[in-house]
């Protein structure tokens, strides 16, 4: 958002939306019927639900908005541009590094574009387990059969990426399962840096489909527009919960604008993810002791191997070409339970020397030698334990027990793969650069190499061998409930503390999913979304 105070209010008023200067807040007012605080899978699917019934909608974002020319074409600007705190964000003791969209599309505009349904067994649980009803209808099932058809969902790939190609060889060659992950993309679409947004302009996020929607129905988008607190106000209209929410206070960010920024609407929805919503609700009042807990991040550890660009290679391609997941493998216990899944990351040249570790100079040269020809594999767990964000930018997370043995099944599974499939060399990311030269190596020795694989501790335990956690998914922290108990929002999506304020992103979500959420999250802002204006239209537009 480039404009000034009176271009704002002349632009505004061009959208049929009223606005003007509330004096006594030395503000900047603008008046609707619903607002939505953020643009990401929740946002954009909310704002497009709402402006179709005819509401008129503000969506507020605090990034930019950027079209497929203007993405950035090098990991270290995307990062800076589209990621909160440039896509270096980590966890209060350094033990694991978040990356979480920061731009018009929010997540959905830099992720990976894995499709995944919710399984059946977590919507089961959810359904009966936390006793949350719409998990277990034929509302959510139709909710996400529309998403995947809007989305364009292809569940095919003409043409897999090297690390891929890997990923499924090894898992064929071992006779483990290996399966086809959809993408919300052509099937022909070979684009390796998705992650810094998608420069084909092939992929179907939120802000190229749930917003472009919603705008065709009359919503506006403020970009460079931060939330500070939701405008609550104490309910005297006999309601049966303490308060009501009456919009939300904003700042501009983009140096025009001084006056604060006041929007007026008959309802709110926060869908700023689940790193910035419970802050938000916090810094607003609210005081349910989930808001904030209950945090999931789909922990994550890789592993590597080293496919030399020999002719005679049956792996075509660089690490970073291709589809960036179009394959995936489940790694299942005896019973066949779900475990962990294992996936292949985007990595540019500058995260990938990141993480591999500090061993000598000469060592570190020949790994980015080999970066193009290395295939990455990520496990990722559906974790039990969770953490904690209650103030912007300060997240606390502790890896338990059981996730830590998951991880470890996971990473053995995934070297399994990478020396099945032919690699010169495989290894992990712990600190002391483990790794099995895999040429002319007997079966014993590839056993011992893998009972010496674990999940080790973060830095700060000042053990000898350490490693890093990463998480590209956040789920669970201002999570729906049973009762105010249970959850801090109610079976509606809606705050147990105040009216009209509802919740349209991943931290609704009452547990982890265990696979790529953006599905998921799409399906439970829709079903909310609609409710909210069915409650309208019942209850009526008036506060």
């Amino acid at each position: 958002m480039k404009e000034t105070e009176q271009t704002l209010l002349e632009s505004l008023a061009q959208k049929g939306l009223e606005a003007d200067h509330d004096a006594e807040h030395d503000a900047i007012r603008i008046k609707c019927d619903a607002v939505v605080v953020g643009s990401g899978s929740g946002g954009g699917v909310a704002a497009f639900v709402l402006a179709k019934a005819g509401l008129k909608v503000i969506v507020m974002e605090k990034g930019n908005y950027y079209t497929e020319s203007d993405y950035p074409p090098f990991e270290g600007h995307g990062m800076d541009k589209l990621y909160e705190n440039g896509g270096i964000l980590p966890s209060i003791d350094g033990d694991l590094m978040i990356l979480a969209g920061a731009t018009v599309g929010g997540g959905s505009a830099v992720n990976w574009s894995a499709c995944i349904k919710t399984p059946k067994s977590v919507l089961q649980e959810w359904s009966e387990d936390h006793k949350i009803p719409l998990f277990g209808t034929k509302e959510y099932v139709s909710a996400m059969e529309l998403v995947w058809k809007r989305m364009g969902v292809t569940e095919t790939c003409a043409m897999e990426g090297f690390q891929n190609q890997v990923l499924r060889k090894g898992c064929e060659n071992l006779g483990i399962n290996v399966q086809n992950v959809a993408r919300n993309s052509s099937e022909k679409h070979y684009c390796g840096s998705c992650g810094y947004g998608c420069r084909q302009g092939e992929k179907k996020g939120s802000d190229r489909i749930w917003l472009v929607d919603a705008v065709s129905h009359g919503a506006v988008v403020l970009t460079g527009c931060k939330a500070e607190r939701f405008i609550l106000e104490k309910n005297r209209g006999g309601g049966k919960k303490k308060m009501k929410c009456l919009g939300v206070m904003a700042k501009s960010l983009n140096g025009n604008i001084a006056k604060k920024i006041k929007i007026e609407a008959k309802v709110t929805v926060s869908a700023a993810g689940s790193l910035l919503t419970p802050p938000l609700m916090i810094s607003s009042g609210l005081r349910n002791r989930n808001i904030g807990k209950n945090l999931h991040l789909h922990p994550v550890l890789m592993a590597w191997g080293y496919f030399p660009d020999k002719e005679s290679s049956s792996f075509k391609g660089k690490s970073y070409e291709g589809g960036i997941i179009t394959s995936m493998s489940k790694v299942l216990s005896e019973d066949s339970e779900v475990r962990a899944i294992i996936e292949t990351p985007a990595l540019g040249p500058g995260s990938f020397s990141v993480l591999c570790p500090w061993t000598s100079g000469v060592d570190m040269k020949k790994r980015m030698s080999r970066y193009s020809r290395t295939a990455n594999l990520i496990t990722i767990v559906r974790d039990r334990g969770s953490g904690e964000v209650k103030t912007e930018g300060r997240i606390s997370y502790v890896v338990d027990k059981t996730d830590k043995e998951n991880l470890r099944a996971g990473l053995r599974q995934s070297l399994r793969i990478l020396i099945a499939a032919g690699a010169e060399e495989v290894g992990t990311h712990r600190s002391d650069g483990q790794k099995l030269m895999c040429k002319g190596v007997d079966d014993k020795s590839i056993e011992e190499f893998l009972d010496s694989v674990s999940a080790v501790e973060g830095p700060k335990a000042m053990t000898e061998k350490w490693g890093v956690y990463s998480s590209a998914h956040q789920m669970g922290s201002c999570r729906i409930g049973e009762d105010e108990k249970e959850g801090a929002l109610d079976l509606n999506g809606e705050s147990w503390e105040a009216e009209k304020l509802f919740v349209c992103d991943g931290s609704v979500l009452p547990t982890a999913v265990g696979v790529n959420p953006m599905i998921t999250i799409m399906s439970t802002a829709y079903c909310i979304s609609t409710r909210i204006v069915k409650s309208m239209t019942t209850t009526g537009l008036s506060h």
